[in-house]
């Protein structure tokens, strides 16, 4: 569906056309009214009070924005006033056909139909009166004009609902796709610093050069840390500043995340296959991401010494891997890490892809990853 503002719901020009359709319309009455002036220039009392419900009618319509339904109620009575006083049939009815839309258009069909259906009947009594002024031909068309006006009215209101839910969803994934850029981002650079300044507090009287070494580290992370999370702050930048200069997250930075890891006393191998050119970008962010969470979780809650990653791209997908031989966790368990894993599952439900996150039989714990090479975000499907 094409985007459509909310805004449009209202009548085309806003208040501006809403005057202008005020003023025309009452202009149009005088107009038509003048030929019912005496041969002297003197107007009847009917005359007048028809002039007076017209200005009134017009001037109140005005006010639909403050008081829809109220407004909507006096342009019904008072048009209907109009017309049983004079023989002139003029353009007033615009006035509360336009009411009608406004009421519809705004959600309020309830009230919209409540007036349409009291105007069909009064016009409709007219004509079984005979007055002349109205037949059957004309009540099926005021019918017609009407049930078309509440109508349009209803969709324009129910698209205007439809763009501003799709608005809501769409910021809702965003803040959900930044926040899980943000926790990755901080959370493994913040681990990373948070393990080494254990270790440097803890070799500071034993062995100066090792706690040297570690806040070399801890530097070296948060400078690391920092240019990631304005990469992901990246988002927010205004439209009028500098692209970011850093490099985008991906596996070919792989290395330097498995370098910042080192520290920790982690071992690290990479096993390859199948990759011999760039994934899409989509599924390079996400596979890299799993990679970094899955490190983070394992230097920080499972006490893993050696980890195994593995990265193996068909045709169709690439599967990822991350094993550890560290304490693992009960299945189901929730607790430290678990916030983690489940930015993991989003990113690769979003991609279409599966992931799981379990403890593996021969101890540690593993993640495991499918995801489609197609590299297109899914979103939710609503409903109808």
């Amino acid at each position: 569906m094409p985007p459509f503002d909310p805004l449009r719901r209202r009548l085309p020009g806003g208040l501006r056309a809403e005057h202008a359709l005020a003023l025309a319309a009452l202009a149009l009455v005088g107009i038509a009214e003048g030929q019912r002036l005496g041969p002297d220039g003197q107007a009847s009392a009917a005359l007048v009070t028809s002039w007076l419900l017209a200005v009134a009618v017009c001037a109140v319509f005005l006010l639909r924005r403050r008081h829809p339904v109220a407004v909507g109620w006096f342009t019904v009575v008072g048009t209907g006033a109009y017309y049983l006083l004079s023989t002139v049939d003029g353009p007033l009815v615009l006035v509360p056909i336009a009411a009608l839309y406004g009421l519809a258009s705004s959600g309020r069909l309830q009230a919209a139909v409540v007036l349409a259906a009291v105007m069909i009947i009064g016009v409709g009594a007219g004509a079984l009166a005979g007055t002349g002024d109205v037949n059957g031909t004309a009540v099926f068309m005021l019918a017609g004009w009407l049930i078309a006006v509440v109508a349009l009215g209803a969709v324009w209101h129910g698209r205007a609902a439809f763009a501003e839910e799709e608005a809501v969803l769409r910021t809702t994934q965003e803040r959900l796709r930044i926040a899980r850029e943000l926790h990755d981002v901080v959370g493994h650079s913040m681990s990373m610093i948070n393990i080494q300044a254990s270790a440097a507090l803890h070799r500071l009287e034993k062995d100066p050069a090792q706690a040297a070494e570690a806040l070399a580290a801890i530097k070296t992370g948060s400078r690391e840390g920092l240019r990631d999370l304005r990469g992901a702050l990246g988002v927010l930048r205004q439209v009028d500043e500098d692209a970011p200069r850093a490099p985008a997250a991906g596996l070919e930075r792989l290395e330097e995340l498995i370098a910042s890891s080192a520290p920790t006393g982690m071992a690290v191998t990479v096993e390859k296959s199948g990759i011999d050119g760039p994934l899409p970008a989509t599924v390079d962010l996400a596979a890299y991401r799993i990679v970094q969470e899955s490190l983070t979780n394992a230097a920080k809650h499972s006490g893993a010494h050696h980890i195994v990653i593995r990265l193996r791209a068909d045709s169709s997908r690439l599967s990822l891997s991350v094993e550890d031989d560290g304490r693992g966790a009960r299945p189901g368990a929730v607790g430290p890490g678990a916030s983690g894993i489940a930015g993991m599952t989003e990113r690769a439900r979003a991609l279409g892809g599966t992931l799981t996150a379990a403890p593996r039989p021969a101890g540690g714990f593993a993640v495991r990853a499918e995801l489609p090479l197609g590299g297109e975000m899914v979103t939710t499907e609503r409903s109808a």
